[in-house]
């Protein structure tokens, strides 16, 4: 399996490729987002539930709506998308939502925005000019992905590994949301029984670059999170944006191929009646 993680030398290498579709995916709305004041030449930018949300469910972007949508911003099925989160999260949550949707070849940005800006690339504020193309629709692939009742049945399955990677705050039941004055997001605080701990951010070297994978190896090492020791390893955080920079991670640089992602995470779980919980 090729990785899906590119380097800023190689999208510098080929801005000027129209067969490379960038898009920088907001945690902001509109005005609010840093798209606006400045971002990578050529990307296009969407708030995240725009671009990874069905319209009215909460559920994923489906293949005909990913087709609707990119190709309203000018990308085909046959283009090469390249995504960066601000934050850096966002990136790899719409990499999980467009993998799950079927687009064929998706890339995610090593070190996002933060490590482009670091290194004094190119940036600009030129919203760039897009003509619509027709998308043709592909088929979905979502078996890295679990609901609920899959989790509470397998609460104390031995075979599967249970990964929470929310701040130590949020772990412990003392918040519920990472940050903010106003604690929101689920009506509990705590975990779900028998999750282990990482904080996502330890995964990150200061410039939002995955540390380097032997290191990986030893992060999730400490924690007991040995993929080869488990049929499965399931990810969860509040609303599962910093899960999938873990499934990036044990997916996409360590190479395992039993990487889940429980995708109502904290939110869901924490505000279900009579659904346990740890603290």
């Amino acid at each position: 399996m090729t990785s899906p993680i590119v380097s800023t030398d190689w999208l510098a290498d080929r801005l000027l490729d129209p067969t490379i579709k960038v898009i920088e995916v907001s945690s902001k709305l509109g005005d609010e987002a840093p798209y606006q004041t400045g971002h990578i030449p050529g990307a296009v930018n969407f708030y995240w539930k725009d671009l990874c949300w069905h319209d009215s469910d909460r559920e994923f972007v489906t293949p005909g709506e990913l087709a609707n949508r990119l190709g309203k911003v000018g990308v085909s099925e046959k283009d090469r998308v390249v995504l960066y989160g601000d934050p850096v999260q966002y990136g790899t949550y719409a990499l999980w939502a467009l993998t799950m949707a079927g687009h064929p070849e998706i890339f995610i940005l090593d070190g996002s925005r933060t490590k482009w800006v670091i290194e004094g690339r190119p940036i600009t504020d030129m919203v760039p000019e897009v003509q619509q193309v027709d998308y043709v629709a592909q088929n979905g692939d979502v078996r890295m992905q679990l609901g609920r009742e899959n989790l509470l049945n397998k609460l104390k399955e031995p075979s599967r590994f249970l990964l929470d990677v929310r701040s130590p705050e949020e772990y412990s039941g003392e918040r519920v949301m990472e940050y903010g004055n106003f604690d929101h997001g689920a009506e509990r605080g705590g975990r779900i029984p028998g999750a282990k701990h990482l904080y996502y951010k330890d995964l990150l070297n200061p410039d939002d670059t995955f540390k380097e994978p032997e290191e990986l190896l030893e992060i999730f090492k400490n924690v007991g999170c040995i993929p080869d020791d488990y049929k499965e390893v399931v990810c969860y955080c509040r609303l599962s944006h910093r899960a999938t920079f873990a499934w990036t991670a044990l997916t996409h640089v360590l190479g395992n191929n039993n990487i889940f992602i429980y995708d109502g995470s904290w939110t869901e779980w924490g505000s279900i009646v009579g659904y346990p919980i740890e603290r």
